[in-house]
């Protein structure tokens, strides 16, 4: 169960407070806050604060001295116009702070990127929880035969089997041995930061993540994509209904042009010209790698769909 019913009361304790403010608010991420989002087996994203909104964007696009200067619609396009041609600095002028808890494995991808503040669960104060990601057998596959950091067919029968119980046992044994070498009280035992070197990778850690728009966006576009892994796109996932709900102007743009939308290469660019006269373009005649061109007939392929 991802959330405790002591947390639950404290996050209840949290939603029933309030405070008035002369900032400004969104209505769908007030919803949101403290509410815990549910994700694979333990984990959850909730959100803590935020700050900004659509409007804020477009002050800072401006530089304009207050809300209302322009129609909604004019902010709209304005929005879609600072997406759709790579300008940065506005959405940075909007930032969410959230609490996530999530598989060791995944914070080690997460925190590749480094342009957010993050406070991690210390281990070396604080004892980790049972809490091990263990896959559904849905998600237990076998290596890609075509790419080396993906995943190919579905695992079955007694193999699917066999390595579940790995798993499952290899997890617990390996708490059972932290928990056998530290203590709580005096001197007694491992000290806890030496004693979670035994953990497995899977174990679930927690940190706050704060980051402004713009960044998160990057993260967004690299995480929900359909070839990111399945454990760090579902929070992805997660993280998107949140930011929709949040900013739905800059989301609707961001989910048209970097979401839905494919960047092409030069040689990229000169194989759809080709293809719109007419010619029958091959890989051989493309001039691109077959890396290349298994992409750039992926992109076509998704597009048609």
């Amino acid at each position: 169960m991802p959330i405790t019913p002591e947390q639950q009361a404290e996050i209840d304790a949290q939603r029933g407070q309030s405070a008035q403010t002369m900032r400004a608010t969104v209505p769908g991420m007030e919803q949101h806050l403290y509410t815990a989002h549910n994700v694979l087996d333990h984990g959850f994203v909730r959100v803590i604060d935020y700050m900004g909104d659509d409007s804020a964007i477009c002050q800072a696009a401006r530089v304009s001295y207050g809300r209302g200067t322009k129609a909604v619609s004019n902010d709209e396009g304005l929005i879609r116009y600072l997406m759709r041609h790579w300008h940065s600095t506005p959405f940075e002028m909007c930032e969410i702070k959230l609490h996530v808890k999530l598989p060791v494995f995944v914070a080690r991808q997460w925190i590749r990127h480094r342009t957010a503040n993050v406070n991690e669960y210390s281990a070396r104060y604080s004892i980790l929880d049972r809490e091990f990601y263990i896959p559904a057998p849905d998600h237990l596959n076998a290596q890609s035969v075509v790419n080396n950091q993906g995943r190919g067919a579905l695992l079955q029968g007694s193999e699917a089997a066999r390595v579940l119980d790995i798993l499952k046992t290899d997890s617990n044994r390996c708490y059972d041995n932290y928990e056998a070498m530290i203590s709580d009280e005096g001197q007694d035992g491992l000290a806890r930061e030496l004693a979670r070197m035994n953990l497995p990778a899977n174990i679930y850690t927690q940190w706050y993540w704060k980051v402004d728009l713009h960044n998160l966006f990057h993260f967004l576009r690299l995480r929900a994509d359909p070839h990111a892994q399945y454990e760090i796109r579902v929070y992805a996932e997660t993280i998107c209904k949140l930011v929709a709900d949040w900013v739905p102007a800059a989301y609707g743009a961001f989910e048209d042009y970097r979401l839905g939308g494919a960047q092409f290469s030069g040689k990229g660019m000169d194989v759809l010209r080709r293809m719109l006269k007419g010619e029958k373009v091959t890989q051989e005649s493309s001039g691109m790698s077959k890396g290349e061109w298994r992409e750039l007939m992926g992109s076509l392929e998704a597009e048609q769909k």
